[in-house]
């Protein structure tokens, strides 16, 4: 999948700015607080509804503005060019497809992947679990479509429950809610499951390359509850102590995955700079395994690579994007120099406000 066209209006410092890659790597040169990053923002927002930055839906918004407007055109394998249109106001979402109005946002994101790096990714490795459940569940909904109708039930049970709990209510009030609860988790499970044991032989393949210090990895998924005995079961176990804390303690939605390395006893030994190479290693990893699996790249976007990176790991990356067909976005302060490039590279200068393509 490529993005052939990316427009937006009122998002952070742009009041509208249009960007038009190549389907290869695509440099974002400029000042610090040129816009850079809120034009890989704009992408990401697109395929996943929420920005990787801190702040709430409609923090991206440009300071005076009411709202923010994107817009693009993408060309895949899977399907002819399609146009995406998505605006936030301060209280909703309105999403497009081809001229269409959009009930949900969900066939937005399902043409639009988009995979990420950047100063914020390595709480993918030392940050809570909610990070990586999300990185998890984002990767099972690209492969997985029945997911979505399943998480959806999931929230409206687990909501249902924790209501009860914090109303007192009968034990008989709780077994309908508590057997949907049990029968969700475990297909949400099994898709978990399979996701990771597919990701699991390209992680170790990146992790060769990148981390080899490191040793051997495998990836260490935990569901949540105990899954030899079903949660159904644990949920009835738990009710006293879950309604003294007035919230469900165990289930799906505290489940979590880690990398294990043969040399580290614990990822808090990790240094900062080899928890960010290993959470570079899972976005690797992730933009192949979804080439493998359904049919087409993802876009990779990089920010700011060269100052999260050595140059040693900066280089292996760049290495990486010539060899491999993928759509990629960097930003950066300079002028890459002439081995970070080659004939399909195209650069772009970001400054007041504008993004122009150049050649050197």
């Amino acid at each position: 999948m490529n993005i052939e066209l990316l427009r937006a209006g009122d998002l952070r410092c742009f009041e509208h700015v249009s960007f038009a890659p190549g389907p290869g790597i695509n440099w974002l040169i400029g000042p610090n607080g040129a816009g850079k990053t809120t034009l890989l923002e704009a992408a990401y927002i697109l395929s996943h509804g929420r920005s990787f930055r801190a702040g709430g839906r409609t923090a991206p918004k440009r300071h005076g503005a009411n709202g923010y407007l994107l817009y693009a055109e993408i060309q895949g394998s899977r399907r002819p060019k399609t146009r995406l249109g998505l605006s936030r106001t301060e209280d909703r979402w309105i999403g497009r497809l081809d001229g269409a109005d959009l009930p949900t946002l969900a066939p937005l994101f399902e043409a639009c992947p988009v995979v990420y790096f950047g100063p914020e990714s390595q709480a993918l490795i030392l940050g809570p679990a909610e990070e990586r459940r999300g990185f998890l569940d984002w990767s099972v909904f690209h492969v997985e479509h029945a997911s979505l109708g399943l998480w959806k039930a999931w929230r409206r049970a687990l909501r249902q429950r924790n209501a009860l709990l914090r109303q007192g209510a009968s034990p008989d009030d709780f077994a309908p809610w508590e057997h949907d609860l049990g029968y969700l988790a475990q297909e949400i499970h099994a898709m978990r499951a399979r996701c990771l044991a597919g990701l699991e032989p390209y992680v170790a393949q990146e992790a060769a390359v990148l981390v080899p210090e490191l040793g051997n990895v495998r990836i260490d998924y935990r569901p949540g509850w105990d899954t030899q005995h079903g949660l159904a079961r644990q949920l009835a176990e738990t009710r006293d102590r879950d309604r003294e804390m007035g919230f469900t303690r165990v289930g799906a939605h505290r489940a979590d995955w880690m990398m294990v390395f043969d040399g580290v006893a614990k990822r808090e030994h990790l240094s900062r700079g080899q928890a960010k190479a290993a959470a570079l290693v899972c976005t690797l990893a992730l933009t192949r395994w979804l080439k493998n699996n359904v049919g087409e790249y993802p876009l990779l976007c990089l920010d700011d690579l060269e100052s999260e990176l050595d140059a040693p790991h900066a280089a292996l990356v760049i290495q990486w994007l010539h060899e491999t067909a993928v759509q990629s976005w960097l930003t950066g302060t300079r002028m890459p120099d002439s081995s970070r490039m080659n004939a399909a590279t195209r650069l772009f200068h970001v400054e007041q406000a504008e993004c122009q393509r150049f050649n050197p």
